[in-house]
């Protein structure tokens, strides 16, 4: 059987609000990360502005040591609320499944509200990105019902870390 591949994960907290001391999404996403041994290659807390927000994802886009991006914030409803609207701009392939996915868990545990989630996914350069809404439930529902299965080389039937080396096919 294969060993799991610890990969590179850079999150990108989403927030006007949130510091470094009351980022409890960022938290949780790097501790979930780490417990599941990837490596939390960096960790940001961005302004919801849609310039900063495409310059954080060229960086990534840019650093080849970074293997899986992973935002948490920024895709409600308000009129500051871009990151799905920045992620679009940069993404290659949607991954519509991921979204979906998200909400259908959302929809089970908050019903209806689960609508306002744009959560999404999608690859870029043959990195992948997740966008997650910004409460700890969500990183939580995120992380736990998807991420870490998708994330992990030995789940099967299949997971995105196999497609990893295969993603800058022409």
């Amino acid at each position: 059987m294969m060993q799991k591949k610890n990969l590179n994960i850079a999150i990108a907290t989403i927030s006007d609000s949130r510091t470094r001391a009351n980022d409890r999404s960022g938290d949780i996403l790097e501790n979930r990360i780490k417990e599941d041994n990837h490596n939390c290659f960096s960790r940001s807390i961005i302004k919801d502005d849609m310039k900063k927000i495409e310059n954080f994802f060229k960086a990534c886009l840019e650093n080849n040591l970074i293997d899986i991006i992973i935002t948490t914030g920024g895709t409600g409803l308000t009129g500051r609320d871009s990151t799905p609207e920045v992620l679009n701009k940069i993404i290659e392939k949607d991954i519509p499944g991921f979204g979906e996915m998200f909400r259908q868990i959302s929809f089970n545990k908050i019903g209806t509200s689960a609508l306002q989630s744009r959560a999404m996914a999608g690859i870029s350069k043959g990195k992948f990105f997740f966008s997650l809404p910004g409460s700890p439930s969500a990183c939580i529902d995120a992380w736990d019902n998807i991420l870490k299965f998708q994330l992990n080389i030995n789940h099967k039937p299949c997971n995105l870390i196999e497609l990893i080396p295969r993603l800058l096919e022409k």
